[in-house]
């Protein structure tokens, strides 16, 4: 049953990763959708209430289910921690930990100090996520996947920016639209490093790099036209979708 709730939820609340998620061998699946459910209630939290310290206090509680799963004793029950448990190693559990860490940012208005800030953003949330999928279903050459999942990263916060501004967040280092194109071009650039070395990881593997296959035309889209990450209108397709579902890479 846990494992049919983390995929019901990843149906209703990641419609992009389900689909890909459901397009991958059934052993992949046992893996990708409660690490994908962990990632949404974790995502969340920051959002669910106005007061910090009660967000703060749902993610550490995040925090120490995996602290629990990552000693290999019992853990606390709970659907999703149920199904993590049974796929997550200690090194993940870690992975994970520090993708929560980096979460708080979501909680306050403060904008990313640099550069250096946003690309740790970046790395501890979409990269942790997408790493621990892929080592988990035989992945070695992380360089490699992080640099896809930055790409994807990149990706999501502009597709993103509009609901962010809404809540008070400042999701940019340059809201100009020159500042949106450089930032698209640098995980266009990250995922195009991936795909040269694309290779180096298994097609055991391929299906967590799947649950990123919106990422290269939502960031074409931001360098055509950066007003469209204002406007809320960057669109992947569905024709994307079959195309790299067919070919199970989506570099």
């Amino acid at each position: 049953m846990s494992a049919a709730a983390c995929a019901a939820l990843v149906e209703r609340a990641d419609p992009d990763r389900f689909r890909a998620v459901m397009a991958s061998p059934v052993a992949a699946r046992q893996i990708l959708f409660p690490l994908i459910a962990f990632n949404i209630e974790v995502s969340r939290a920051p959002w669910v209430t106005q007061e910090p310290m009660i967000a703060e206090m749902r993610l550490q509680w995040w925090r120490d289910a995996l602290e629990e799963i990552g000693k290999g004793g019992p853990v606390r029950k709970h659907e999703i921690v149920d199904a993590l448990a049974g796929v997550l190693d200690a090194e993940g559990a870690a992975c994970l930990d520090t993708l929560i860490a980096m979460r708080r940012w979501d909680i306050y208005k403060d904008a990313f100090a640099d550069e250096a800030h946003l690309t740790d953003y970046l790395d501890a949330t979409s990269g942790g996520l997408i790493w621990t999928a892929a080592r988990l279903l035989g992945a070695t050459a992380e360089k490699v996947v992080r640099d896809f999942a930055y790409g994807v990263g990149v990706a999501n916060l502009l597709r993103a920016v509009p609901e962010l501004e809404d809540r008070g967040r400042i999701p940019l280092l340059d809201g100009t639209p020159q500042g949106v194109r450089d930032l698209a071009q640098v995980g266009l650039d990250r995922l195009n490093s991936a795909a040269k070395m694309k290779a180096q990881v298994p097609a055991s593997a391929a299906p967590a790099l799947l649950t990123g296959w919106a990422a290269r035309p939502v960031l074409g889209q931001a360098i055509a036209s950066p007003q469209r990450v204002i406007d809320g209108a960057l669109a992947p397709g569905h024709l994307r979708f079959t195309y790299v579902a067919v070919r199970g890479w989506a570099y």
